[in-house]
């Protein structure tokens, strides 16, 4: 296997596990446990199927950590063909995973406070399921700050994609176009109320989906179809 097929098989491996993970605890966990119109159900659900809401906070550390491989390999793979936007991809996926990881914290303190007997013996139980749905608002805000870098870094890596001549075109402009549909989100979300339930809404990961599990697919299955990268300008020379 020649060096570049290697490096793209990698950030492939790592970009799968990366949606897998994200799918699973930033998406399913959520919509199994939590009902945000009824708090005293979601306190339930939650202590109820508390290895289901660890593993949720497993999936998130698994997620993050893998969007620091991903960008970081994809820098190997790419930056023959645009040093400069290759770093920047590079730099707005990286400013996401702190914000990420602190953001978690919201999760394990849901879970300290449920076990926290005396919380709901002093407080009552109302104020307990209150504060405990506040948490789970942070995690959602704090989700949503990381939504804006996840946006931003589709853009030069799409641009990128488009460049290089050994991935499909089609994948560099479904990137780019996600990074619109992400800051499409993240502006709806913040700015209009009941943007969730709106068609905008909808329509507006779908370009991303498909730019990023496609990218993510043909990195892991075909790499880059070639022998190897002309470092001088990023065209292919065909051994």
């Amino acid at each position: 296997m020649e060096p570049t097929n290697r490096t793209a098989r990698i950030a492939g491996f790592f970009y799968l596990l990366l949606i897998v993970s994200g799918i699973f605890s930033i998406l399913y966990v959520p919509s199994e446990l939590i009902l945000w119109d009824n708090a005293a159900e979601t306190v339930q659900n939650i202590t109820s199927s508390q290895l289901l809401f660890k593993l949720g906070i497993l999936g998130n550390l698994v997620c993050f950590t893998c969007f620091i491989a991903v960008p970081v390999v994809l820098y190997r793979l790419l930056r023959s063909v645009n040093q400069e936007q290759a770093a920047l991809m590079v730099v707005f996926a990286l400013t996401s995973v702190p914000i990420s990881y602190l953001n978690i914290v919201n999760h394990m303190d849901v879970l300290a406070l449920i076990d926290n007997v005396q919380y709901a013996n002093i407080h009552g139980v109302d104020s307990l399921n209150s504060e405990v749905m506040l948490l789970l608002e942070s995690f959602n805000n704090g989700t949503l700050v990381a939504h804006f870098f996840w946006g931003l870094w589709l853009f030069p890596f799409g641009y990128i994609v488009y460049q290089s001549g050994f991935l499909p075109k089609f994948f560099g402009v479904m990137l780019m176009l996600g990074c619109i549909g992400y800051l499409i989100d993240f502006l709806g979300y913040f700015l209009f109320e009941g943007y969730g339930g709106s068609l905008v809404s909808d329509i507006a990961g779908i370009p991303a989906s498909v730019g990023e599990i496609g990218i993510c697919l043909w990195l892991l299955i075909k790499g880059v179809g070639t022998n190897k990268i002309n470092k001088g300008d990023g065209a292919i020379a065909h051994g």
